[in-house]
């Protein structure tokens, strides 16, 4: 599992389907008012979450690996806040101010606009609403995806954790931490099939990258193959219905996905964008379809779908190149800085 790899393009079609799956949701305000929720229980976005995990699991433990605590806090850090900060004072500040049924002092007056951009960076809450903001919608909230950003931040802390004890490197844990996960998950689904959705989700998404943690640990043993994750996904389809259906699809599609972006038979011909502009999609696309919507509250789901699929690839270039790259310039100086501090004194 190493050289060329497909990750940057797979982030974005993930981030793209997840715009799909919430043309559906914005319009209707039912989530499983999509395709796929019907057919494999979850939606298209819950499956694009899913292979957001596997592939960070993947990323991240190699982050740390390679940098150590430090430089992997500082790398974490300049990934994921400076978009977020950004993107929140853009919806709450522009966005909202822009589309607010009230008069433009009281929005930036009303304590609820102070409330959304603390509780939105302090505990990525998704539910909460901006005052007179898309009040005729069937969501009220501006900015639905951000809440994945809590259980990624966990996971850091979890990655984090495992390194500081001297844990990150051993295979046996890797390994007991993905059975453990999916123990308790099958375990829940046979116990408890009625159990709350967040109690699953607080299990599904740190099995999936714990899954993707442990393709890093065991790279040099595992193998990806195509014949092996369609022979896994055929067994979740035949598993459907019974309490193993969940924890083998969340299984056997995060191996299917990092074949797909690891397979050396699909790397061969690479494409690496020049931009990446995977984040900003995902975290845009929601206000841009909730604004669309409030527009044009008759359109269809499919009818607005290319509209915001473009503005929102728009505004996530303007991301990337105004608010990523840099962060990323930023931290490559930084730690660029402190590998040749730790390496000057062994230079002859």
């Amino acid at each position: 599992m190493a050289g060329a790899n497909n990750f940057t393009v797979l982030r974005l079609l993930l981030a793209v389907a997840v715009v799909v799956s919430h043309a559906f949701s914005v319009t209707t305000g039912v989530v499983t008012d999509e395709p796929l929720a019907t057919s494999t229980g979850f939606t298209l976005g819950e499956h694009a979450v899913n292979g957001f995990f596997v592939i960070s699991g993947f990323l991240v433990t190699m982050s740390f690996d390679q940098r150590g605590w430090r430089d992997y806090v500082i790398a974490r850090a300049l990934r994921i806040a400076p978009g977020l900060i950004v993107a929140t004072l853009v919806v709450a500040l522009l966005l909202g101010a822009a589309m607010t049924s009230l008069p433009l002092t009281a929005y930036v007056e009303s304590p609820d606009l102070r409330r959304f951009i603390g509780m939105t960076l302090s505990s990525f809450k998704s539910n909460i609403a901006l005052p007179g903001v898309f009040a005729d919608n069937p969501f009220k909230f501006p900015m639905g995806t951000v809440w994945t950003l809590k259980y990624e931040v966990l996971c850091y802390g979890g990655v984090l954790a495992f390194g500081l004890l001297g844990l990150l490197r051993s295979r046996a844990v890797s390994l007991a931490l993905v059975a453990g996960l999916a123990l308790s998950l099958t375990s829940l689904d046979l116990l408890r099939p009625d159990a709350a959705k967040s109690l699953e989700t607080s299990l599904r998404l740190p099995l999936i990258f714990a899954f993707g943690a442990a393709l890093y640990v065991w790279r040099n043993r595992a193998r990806l193959s195509g014949p092996l994750a369609l022979a896994l996904l055929v067994a979740t389809a035949l598993a459907g219905g019974t309490f193993l259906y969940k924890t083998l699809l969340f299984l056997s599609t995060s191996y299917a996905i990092m074949w797909l972006a690891l397979a050396p038979v699909l790397t061969r011909r690479t494409y690496e964008p020049k931009a990446d502009l995977s984040y900003g999609t995902y975290l845009y696309g929601w206000p841009v379809q909730q604004s669309l919507h409030a527009l044009f509250p008759t359109a269809s789901a499919l009818a607005l779908l290319v509209p915001s699929l473009l503005i929102t690839f728009a505004v996530a270039a303007a991301s990337w190149y105004g608010v990523e790259k840099p962060a990323l310039a930023l931290k490559a100086r930084t730690l660029g800085r402190r590998t040749l501090k730790t390496i000057e004194p062994a230079a002859p």
